[in-house]
């Protein structure tokens, strides 16, 4: 039997008999969210699941993996489904909260055009730099996910960090009020 069968066959007993446990497991994960339905989840891990058994080494914990890849698409269904005018509140606050750190000012006497020339500044930094500050202060992923993600280790995402943050202080340190 080749591994994508068996892959496939394993899969399939498994959501047979442990489809109502997975919907229980989904359904608390995100409880109080009306708009995100447990068995669309469930489906679309399985459907990922099975068009993908034949790419898998063979699965030896399958309840495992499944779990694994439920978690993972809860994460990715939480993260992806905020409103969009709650976005733009939170980017208005995060930025709020960046220019603290940079500025040491707990307090949200910013001006527009300092909120404007950090938008600007953080845009200008090179591609790693900004992708790492708009993760963690922007978006809220920490840097063990981010890691495991890219592949990228802890330490080298925090360097990037610090990095990034100092050239910003340097490049706005002109425009403090």
């Amino acid at each position: 039997m080749t591994s994508e069968m068996d892959n496939s066959k394993k899969l399939d007993e498994f959501f047979g008999a442990e489809y109502q446990s997975l919907t229980a497991y989904v359904n608390s994960k995100i409880k109080g969210n009306a708009n995100r339905d447990a068995e669309d989840i469930i489906q679309d891990v399985a459907l990922k699941l099975f068009s993908g058994a034949d790419r898998y080494s063979p699965i030896n914990n399958v309840a495992s993996f499944v779990y694994h890849s439920v978690k993972n698409r809860i994460i990715d269904v939480m993260r992806t489904s905020k409103p969009l005018d709650m976005k733009e509140t939170e980017k208005e606050s995060k930025l709020i909260e960046f220019a603290e750190i940079l500025y040491d000012q707990p307090d949200n006497s910013y001006p527009e055009q300092m909120k404007v020339a950090l938008k600007r500044a953080i845009m200008g930094l090179k591609p790693d730099y900004r992708d790492i500050i708009l993760a963690i202060d922007f978006e809220g992923y920490t840097y063990r996910e981010i890691s495991m993600e890219t592949g990228i280790p802890e330490g080298t995402l925090m360097s990037r960090r610090h990095r990034a943050i100092s050239l910003l202080y340097k490049k706005l340190e002109t425009k403090k009020v």
